[in-house]
């Protein structure tokens, strides 16, 4: 066997296909994550996105309020208790590098849920290599490739095409998932956990 380590990127999709977008900054992507695959009725592409690169100003603080919300959430559905991440937001630059990496070798819904769990109910920061380095070991990826992958400069060409392209689509901050329309009409975009349902029945609605 050779030593040498082959890295694939994949590029956004080019077709029209259902999208879940997400950033790990984002608390609301990883409750929406933990779901999506049950309630979704067909296969829906998971694309790494940074959040500051769709004009969201979502990577804040969170007041006490907002972190019982989630936290009351996710333990009405059943996920591992919340533990935060220090310092929170952080810097989610290099695990959406990972999950594009991920993506291109066919992982990204296995390690993205991994590294969400990593952040979300261990407490570990994304910010740092070791972190995702371990979601991504859990999930079958060489931990070499992955750091080699990381820093390929087509690995941050995709993830910026990426951010370009859910911007036309009408992605205005993560999580969203975007639905095609029948008939050639503009697809649609539904913005949060709470708007999950809907894109849920949207979606039936175009392949029923």
């Amino acid at each position: 066997m050779s030593g040498t380590l082959e890295v694939h990127v994949a590029d956004p999709s080019q077709t029209d296909d259902p999208a879940f977008y997400f950033d790990f900054t984002s608390p609301d992507a990883y409750l929406v994550a933990e779901r999506i695959l049950a309630l979704m009725p067909v296969p829906v592409e998971w694309v790494p996105v940074s959040a500051a690169d769709l004009g969201s100003q979502q990577r804040r603080g969170l007041d006490a309020a907002e972190r019982e919300r989630l936290e009351a959430l996710g333990a009405e559905r059943g996920t591992q208790r919340f533990v935060w991440p220090e310092p929170f937001p952080f810097d989610s630059d290099l695990a959406l590098r990972a999950a594009t990496y991920a993506k291109g070798i066919g992982r990204i819904v296995a390690f993205s849920l991994a590294a969400f769990r990593q952040c979300y109910a261990a407490g570990r920061s994304l910010e740092l290599l070791d972190n995702v380095v371990i979601a991504a070991s859990g999930c079958e990826m060489h931990p070499a490739a992955v750091i080699k992958g990381v820093e390929l400069r087509s690995t941050r060409s995709a993830l910026a095409r990426a951010a370009a392209l859910a911007v036309t689509r009408g992605v205005r901050s993560v999580p969203a998932v975007y639905v095609p329309a029948l008939d050639g009409a503009q697809g649609r975009v539904f913005h949060g956990d709470a708007e999950l349902e809907m894109a849920t029945e949207a979606l039936a609605a175009t392949v029923g």
